[in-house]
């Protein structure tokens, strides 16, 4: 009798696309010494066994690695990490399959229910006693397998009938669960590891912080170390910190405290601190257990004297966390969006033993969270995910899953309007043109609390200046898009550039084209606007342009008229001195950031403290000087190529009649002409029929000619 084959993986966590959809994916190596295909079946035998089909992995993924979701690793009771035994197996078609959801539904739901069930099972192996999710759901999606006919595991066909039962048979058909470490997963509630989308590097951190200590906490006795206490994270508003916590509990079958700040807080005396006491305690009787707290700053602010309640709060929290080592298997997560303004001495070792930032997302990261909140979607063929990770900047995950939300909200706007009745809505799918509806509508949280913006203009609404366009082309585009290129040659691209020249020459159009025709961030600084005459407060300013840059990037930091912000050091008051300072200590830091750039504009290059313009910080100077015949035609083409001139206005002598006009200069020009062509019909029509008339309305030459008595040359 020939011998079964088997090989034996490490568990890995599923594609984020792949959540909820029960497959293993397994390196080539591996299925082939197993012999299967894709779509077969294999059984996962871990301290239960699973049967799942199997998918063709990425490249990438180690050859003795499987990755399977949060609900098959629930089925095979193990953890990420642990080992499998993967072995082929073949599989009866179902007759019929009987499912009991975990959450609570009425009888009107259970056609839905049976329907939505039968589309996720479709062609699946199930076997009694298996979680899975209708992710379509969410939580409330999750059910368990009460019966199968027959026996056994079973593939669900199309024609094997799933019904739902909403008898209180979860307890039953849920595997024992023994108190000791090796027992079976617990049921699956709430987040996974397979709903963090963008993370990998910070969740990795945190699960070896707290999954470790909680699920292996021998490891630390037979190291003679303590455990870590506790995990501050830290970042934006809505880039995952709760749900980092949540999944991380739900992973390691940990009980899981979940405190907002503001409820601990009372007004009598001394009930704060017992309300901190009776959540420690309740988290020592449930060991292992995640006390997490969120808006940690609302409770351990920094003391003073004035805050009495505050600093005994911060007290007795200090006393909790020093007490942990004899309270067992607790671990405590705070999380926060003003990491400065918690205590210092919450930061220490043995408190917080790590601070992790959970930043805004770069464009994989998007992709990413897009696909977990699209998987149980219905999309239409122009949807292109990797297209809506490029163009959302600055989103968090919060906003990207409100994007997704507010297009399908669009989407069955679309359809109510077209007349659909309720059975069509239940087939509409998700077009791109609602995801760009949702666009217009949701405001990225990276970019909200400081002026970030992406311009709409590009290169050709900025008339000539091609010198300057091809300097700031190569400077920006170019580390974006051949970043290759510059890894391969070792050479890091300019951290800075500095746009000179007369005021009205195109400086601050330029730079907002620039990010139009990169499609990355506009963070727009007048220099003045950072100065503050406090002590400290002009430095922060400036941290602050950064860190909000950093949080929105790819990103372009322009700094208009800095001048008036770093001027020569030794010439200038204390508080620009220390705002150089600060700039310089900024701008060095930019090399390990190549998707960030800084511009900065000036008339008066020659105040500027020299220290901002040698190489490595503002390094390339780009002088915009008033345009030359040729670049003045350009620019007047850009303001009155769209407007009714007549025949005897000729641009090309206006062009060259306007020597020393600058771009603002001439567009002063243009404007001024058209607004006397509008002043002279609204003499002569009246109000009502001027309006009547207004495709009648033409621009002169004789306007042009009245205009430039009025709007003289800059330079």
């Amino acid at each position: 009798m020939t011998k079964e084959p088997t090989v034996t993986l490490t568990v890995r966590g599923a594609e984020k696309r792949d959540g909820g959809r029960g497959i293993a994916r397994i390196a080539d190596a591996a299925r082939q010494q197993l012999g299967v295909l894709s779509g077969d079946t294999v059984a996962l035998d871990g301290e239960q066994t699973t049967v799942v089909k199997v998918w063709p992995a990425a490249s990438t993924l180690r050859e003795n690695t499987v990755q399977i979701d949060a609900e098959t690793r629930a089925n095979a009771g193990v953890r990420i990490g642990d080992e499998v035994t993967v072995r082929p197996i073949s599989v009866a078609d179902a007759e019929s399959v009987t499912v009991v959801p975990k959450a609570n539904f009425s009888l009107d739901d259970v056609d839905t229910l049976e329907a939505a069930a039968k589309r996720e099972l479709l062609d699946r192996p199930v076997s009694t006693g298996e979680r899975a999710r209708i992710e379509r759901l969410g939580d409330a999606g999750l059910f368990v397998v009460s019966k199968t006919d027959p026996d056994g595991t079973v593939r669900v066909t199309s024609e094997t009938d799933v019904n739902v039962s909403l008898s209180n048979l979860l307890d039953s058909v849920m595997p024992a669960q023994s108190g000791d470490d090796d027992a079976p997963l617990a049921e699956v509630t709430g987040a996974t590891y397979e709903d963090i989308g963008g993370l990998d590097e910070e969740l990795r951190r945190v699960r070896e912080m707290v999954e470790l200590p909680l699920s292996n906490p021998e490891l630390f006795r037979r190291l003679g170390i303590d455990p870590p206490k506790g995990v501050l994270m830290y970042g934006p508003p809505g880039t995952g910190k709760t749900l980092i916590a949540k999944a991380v509990a739900n992973e390691v079958n940990a009980h899981f405290v979940s405190v907002s700040g503001p409820e601990v807080m009372s007004k009598y005396k001394g009930e704060s601190e017992e309300r901190l006491r009776e959540i420690f305690n309740e988290a020592e009787e449930n060991a292992p257990a995640i006390v997490f707290f969120d808006e940690v700053d609302s409770l351990g602010g920094k003391r003073d004297e004035e805050s009495d309640m505050e600093n005994r709060l911060v007290a007795q929290l200090l006393s909790l966390m020093d007490g942990l080592e004899s309270r067992g298997e607790v671990v405590v997560i705070g999380a926060t969006n003003r990491v400065d303004a918690i205590d210092p001495a919450l930061r220490r070792g043995g408190r917080f033993d790590r601070e992790i930032e959970i930043g805004a997302p770069d464009e994989g990261g998007r992709r990413e969270i897009l696909e977990v909140h699209t998987r149980g979607m219905p999309l239409a063929d122009d949807v292109a995910v990797d297209r809506l990770a490029a163009t959302t900047h600055g989103f968090v995950g919060a906003d990207l899953h409100a994007l997704v939300t507010e297009a399908a909200m669009a989407a069955l706007r679309r359809a109510r309007d077209a007349g659909a009745d309720d059975e069509a809505l239940l087939s509409v799918e998700v077009t791109r043109e609602d995801f760009n509806t949702a666009l217009a509508s949701v405001e990225p949280s990276a970019m909200r609390e400081f002026v970030a913006e992406a311009p709409e203009i590009s290169f050709d609404d900025v008339g000539g200046l091609e010198d300057a366009k091809q300097t700031l082309v190569e400077a920006v585009e170019w580390p974006l898009s051949y970043a290759n290129l510059f890894e391969a040659t070792n050479t890091e691209p300019p951290s800075g550039l500095l746009l000179h020249g007369p005021p009205g020459t195109g400086k601050t159009l330029l730079a907002r084209a620039l990010a139009g025709e990169s499609d990355v961030n506009f963070v727009h600084v007048a220099g003045p606007e950072l100065l503050d005459r406090y002590v400290g407060e002009s430095e922060k300013s400036v941290r602050e342009v950064f860190e909000r840059a950093r949080q929105a990037s790819p990103a372009i930091v322009f700094f208009d008229e800095i001048d008036a912000l770093a001027s020569q050091r030794g010439e200038s008051h204390e508080v620009t001195e220390r705002v150089v300072s600060q700039l310089l200590t900024e701008l060095d830091g930019l090399t390990e950031n190549p998707n960030l750039v800084v511009l900065a504009a000036t008339n008066r290059r020659e105040a500027i403290d020299p220290a901002l313009l040698r190489p490595g910080r503002l390094e390339s100077h780009v002088e915009i000087s008033a345009p030359d015949e040729a670049g003045r035609r350009k620019i007047l083409s850009v303001h009155a190529d769209d407007k009714p001139l007549t025949d005897d206005v000729d641009l090309d002598a206006l062009a060259e009649e306007l020597d020393g006009y600058t771009g603002a200069d001439l567009e002063a020009l243009v404007r001024n002409a058209s607004m006397r062509a509008i002043r002279e019909a609204a003499d002569e029509w009246g109000a009502e029929e001027a309006n009547e008339r207004a495709d009648e309305i033409v621009i002169e030459k004789r306007h042009f000619d009245v205009a430039r008595e009025f709007v003289r040359p800059t330079t």
